[in-house]
């Protein structure tokens, strides 16, 4: 209560003394400027006007809050603002793409035995679907956090001289333009549900009695697990997976716009790439998108 009191004290008092200032025609320079701190804490000065900066005056980047399928899980209550309910994300994945291969497999009598590869024995399903397909998920959060600190160093390390800030503002807008782009993920989910599809099966695919297949007189035909699995499952890990190369797309273009500008490096800095050094880190944020590869 006496903070509140003493603060709103001192606001009448600054009213005043501001009042009678602009009645004289006087004005205070920009370096005398007082910023009034509020109760949630101090404003942020803005170096141009000696105003408080509102952190929406730049472009936020985050290569993964945006695109259709944001917004649709974002809808569904199956994303956040901030990624949240990345559990409720996993285990609707893998109830969509494997659980429904086991039920089937079940049903079909091909869960254990009868076929030469047995749902139970398909190694290379259960590390798909449960581990490389939560680990990409999961990797959104990693690369939403680490990616926007690093982009925010430019700024904090002092590297964009007044003349390219907003330059380097444009680029962000740009990429985050591309990010959102409906097309290119439409473009994205047709090569995933279409193209994708003679892939597998001309590389990928068992010629042999499975789970998901039965060889008829050399003539493959799916059984209903074999259905889910390659019409539904294989195409959503896939399209999941396309949209990790689409952002590291987006990532390399950005990095290369970035580069065209002029920064203001220093050649005597201590991590030996002129205050560049923070982007190294962006390989470790993008570790977890090469690693399912070691499960699928």
């Amino acid at each position: 209560m006496q903070r509140r009191k003493m603060l709103k004290q001192f606001r009448e008092t600054l009213s005043k003394r501001t009042t009678r200032h602009a009645r004289d025609g006087s004005t205070s320079p920009r370096a005398y400027v007082l910023q009034i701190p509020s109760e949630s804490g101090p404003p942020v000065p803005n170096p141009v006007s000696g105003a408080p900066k509102s952190v929406s005056e730049h472009p936020d980047f985050s290569l993964v809050l945006g695109g259709p399928l944001y917004q649709i899980l974002l809808r569904a209550h199956m994303d956040g603002p901030a990624l949240e309910l990345l559990q409720r994300r996993i285990v609707a994945a893998v109830l969509i793409t494997w659980l429904p291969l086991a039920l089937l497999a079940l049903v079909n009598g091909s869960f254990l035995r009868g076929v030469s590869v047995p749902f139970l024995y398909d190694l290379d399903v259960h590390a798909r679907f449960l581990l490389s397909l939560p680990l990409l998920i999961a990797a959104e959060v990693l690369v939403h956090r680490r990616l926007r600190q690093i982009v925010d160093q430019f700024k904090d390390r002092d590297l964009l001289p007044p003349e390219v800030e907003h330059k380097f503002d444009s680029i962000i807008a740009s990429a985050m333009r591309l990010r959102n782009s409906i097309v290119i993920e439409m473009v994205l989910l047709a090569v995933s549900f279409t193209g994708g599809y003679w892939v597998w099966e001309s590389a990928a695919s068992l010629h042999t009695n499975t789970w998901y297949s039965q060889i008829d007189n050399g003539t493959a035909s799916f059984t209903w697990a074999g259905y889910w699995y390659v019409f539904f499952s294989i195409p959503i890990f896939r399209f999941v997976l396309l949209r990790w190369y689409f952002r590291l797309c987006i990532w390399y273009l950005f990095l290369f716009r970035v580069s065209r500008l002029d920064l203001r490096l220093n050649a005597l800095h201590p991590d030996r790439a002129g205050g560049l050094g923070f982007l190294g880190h962006s390989a470790d944020a993008f570790a977890p998108v090469p690693w399912h590869r070691q499960f699928s």
